[in-house]
């Protein structure tokens, strides 16, 4: 089958490193998102494939925009959103006409949905021998737990990461960020970029089953082979590291947390100097960082006591000057203010159509032929599916109109051609 041909996105004929790429989408919440996004990020044409209620998040409480949950707005940047109803066999129909038009196709339905839908591997393979179809799910398309739903915590509490994360003696605490969901995007958007690389070769696409759970364990690391190793449970790391006692947080004098990184033995003694600990350097306690793991309580006690005669920000400086590895516990508000950050503008301002900027967290992947400038605003619900279905599917306006009748598609109301326009603005 021939290569489908890229088409210009509706809204912007800005291109990136993957704008050859057609990605329909038909993931909602978080992982699946996610890993589109950072797709789209990349140049990529995503088209959200959604219900007629929407993606559930759309709604999810407590901050809005527009009418938009700031949770939605937060994953679907730069995407086109056509509503279809794929219970309804002429949707189901509408939707695989796009099939051999799409590189990669990416859903989170529980196992066998897909199937059930007549939308299965199978038959997306029979019309297009080269898309690549990855299934982000809680607990992957085999085993015990198939069929069961997932959520982050679900698998942050399976896979063990709960219960590494805390202090000692405490109840397990989940991870800040939605590390169960987001990993899995990332996962996701890897095995499919391999996938579209391997069908540069093979010509042939394939069916990519990607499991949040999987993803998590995997994220275990270093903690999962120490324990295959020793046969030793890994406990709740709280703040520091299960190796390397100089690498912590601190209490300084004005409350503030401090972490520290000394990993070398020059780290070590310039830290010492610092402190004006110089007596630890030649303590026979503390000669080796395995003498200093064998007695890590005696002397997180003496840091302890000397970081809190100062305040942070005095150390810092005199850490920095000396080449120890040192920074602030930032809140969140303190980390999107930090010069670095900034500087790598990690935070993007998208404008709508109305003249109104959201500011955005920012891709981290930095490439000369991708810009934060092809940010656009995520979309209204239905908001492209007119012009994807007539420019994009083929479809007359008179057939888009009577799937509108039925029910069967629905489409954001009209909007001024020159008001679509929408430019990325530097924070």
């Amino acid at each position: 089958m021939k290569t489908p041909t890229r088409v210009p996105s509706s809204d912007s004929d800005l291109r990136g490193t993957l704008s050859h790429l057609v990605v329909l989408d038909l993931t909602q919440f978080l992982a699946g998102p996610h890993c589109t996004q950072i797709l789209a990020d990349l140049g990529a044409r995503v088209i959200k494939i959604e219900p007629p209620e929407g993606d559930p998040t759309r709604k999810l409480p407590p901050h809005f925009v527009k009418g938009q949950s700031a949770y939605f707005l937060s994953v679907n940047r730069s995407k086109e959103s056509v509503v279809i109803n794929l219970k309804h066999p002429e949707g189901r129909d509408l939707f695989l006409r796009m099939v051999p038009r799409a590189d990669l196709i990416v859903e989170s339905f529980r196992p066998g949905v897909m199937a059930r839908l007549g939308l299965g591997y199978e038959v997306l393979a029979r019309l297009n021998p080269r898309v690549v179809l990855c299934s982000i799910t809680g607990f992957g398309q085999n085993g015990p737990y198939a069929s069961r739903a997932a959520y982050d915590v679900i698998v942050q509490a399976l896979s063990g990461a709960m219960s590494i994360t805390g202090e000692p003696g405490r109840a397990p605490v989940r991870a800040g960020p939605p590390i169960g969901d987001l990993v899995a995007g990332m996962y996701g958007a890897i095995a499919a970029l391999a996938a579209l690389g391997g069908r540069s070769a093979s010509g042939q696409g394939q069916h990519i089953d990607i499991a949040m759970l999987d993803c998590q364990v995997a994220m275990l690391s270093y903690q999962a082979v120490y324990y295959l190793v020793s046969g030793q449970v890994p406990g709740p790391q709280g703040r520091g590291h299960a190796s390397i006692p100089t690498y912590r947080s601190f209490t300084c004098r004005d409350g503030r947390e401090i972490i520290i990184a000394a990993t070398t033995e020059k780290m070590w003694e310039a830290l010492c100097r610092v402190l004006r600990l110089p007596g630890l350097i030649s303590d026979e306690r503390f000669q080796t960082n395995v003498d200093r793991f064998q007695h890590e309580e005696a002397l997180w006690e003496i840091l302890e006591r000397r970081f809190r005669d100062q305040d942070a920000d005095e150390w810092l400086g005199r850490l920095q000057d000396s080449g120890v590895p040192v920074a602030t516990v930032n809140a969140v508000d303190e980390a999107l203010r930090d010069p670095q950050v900034r500087h790598r503008q990690m935070v993007r301002s998208i404008r709508h159509r109305d003249g109104e900027d959201l500011r955005l967290v920012a891709s981290p992947i930095r490439m000369k032929s991708t810009s934060a400038e092809m940010y656009r605003w995520p979309p209204d619900l239905g908001q492209h599916t007119r012009t994807v279905l007539e420019g994009w599917l083929g479809l007359s306006s008179h057939a888009v109109d009577t799937l509108a009748r039925s029910s069967i598609i629905h489409e954001a109301p009209p909007q001024d051609a020159a008001s679509e326009a929408r430019r990325n603005v530097p924070s």
